[in-house]
């Protein structure tokens, strides 16, 4: 799964946001921040269906977008692409978990613990 570029990201963050699927007008007018042609959204939304980033079904005449996983799935999923760019996974591992707080260190050890359990 590849990065998303500026425009692709802002996207996505409507759409997530959002937890419904919204045509590319309605997505248009919630990106607020941004003077986006209509073409621009469109081409968008169809480029980010086609790297799987999205699913969209027909709704008369227009298509309707949602993303195809959630956020926590993306950013888990950047996670370990960078964890396999590394040489050497260990370390990266440890360092990432000396960097993280105190309450993300629990997250993290709670859900090692459950998949021990499992």
């Amino acid at each position: 799964m590849k990065g998303l570029g500026e425009l692709e990201r802002s996207i996505m963050d409507v759409l997530w946001a959002e937890g419904g699927p919204l045509t590319a007008r309605e997505v248009g007018r919630l990106i607020a921040d941004r003077d986006l042609a209509p073409t621009t959204v469109m081409t968008v939304l169809d480029r980010l269906t086609r790297k799987g980033f999205l699913t969209r079904v027909r709704d008369g005449r227009a298509w309707r977008y949602e993303p195809a996983a959630s956020r926590d799935a993306y950013i888990a999923e950047l996670m370990l692409e960078a964890l396999e760019m590394t040489g050497d996974r260990s370390a990266a591992l440890t360092r990432f978990a000396q960097a993280v707080s105190g309450t993300e260190a629990d997250v993290l050890r709670k859900a090692l613990t459950e998949l021990e359990e499992e």
